[in-house]
């Protein structure tokens, strides 16, 4: 199961509104996640697999061309056991037939519409379908950070909330 360390931090309910209320939110810690390439997802997949790493980026390439090819063409692309990927378009509308053109396309989306079985659950909440939680949330706090753990578990009562209690987290916005 992936555990995922997250900060709390504040800001106001409805930005730019002085007057409205502060409340605390959650986030993923800064630098906690890494980018992937292909190359490095290539060597993911050989060290589970039998397939080369120059195999594997070869047929990732190609299937990225491949998909990009279908978009271009206004289809949608279904990967099983991730998702459906399809394009939409922004196009404001105009009073007179005549005036609506493609000419009026002011940005074009690259969509994601994800798999139901991707979809991640959390240990904190209810899961639907008997489906089984794949992620777990620690809250990062100060005094995991001073035990020089690295925000890590030690005390972790396996909810993760990363224990009760504990200091505040650093504001990011400071």
């Amino acid at each position: 199961m992936a555990t995922v360390t997250v900060v709390r931090y504040k800001r106001r309910k409805r930005l730019g509104d002085d007057k409205s209320p502060m409340m605390y939110l959650l986030k993923p810690k800064a630098g906690e996640s890494k980018i992937y390439s292909i190359d490095s997802l290539a060597q993911e997949i050989e060290s589970i697999g039998s397939l080369s790493v120059e195999d594997v980026s070869h047929v990732m390439k190609s299937f990225v061309r491949a998909m990009k090819k279908v978009l271009v063409a206004g289809n949608k692309v279904k990967v099983d056991g991730l998702g459906i990927f399809y394009t939409t378009l922004t196009c404001p509308g105009v009073e007179q037939e005549k005036d609506c053109t493609v000419k009026n396309i002011t940005r074009i989306n690259l969509r994601f519409k994800v798999d139901n079985s991707l979809r991640l659950a959390n240990d904190s909440t209810a899961t639907t379908r008997g489906g089984d939680n794949n992620m777990m949330f620690e809250l990062y706090t100060d005094k995991k950070s001073a035990a020089g753990d690295g925000g890590g578990g030690s005390g972790d009562d396996g909810k993760g909330d990363g224990g009760s209690g504990g200091g505040e987290a650093p504001d990011p916005a400071a």
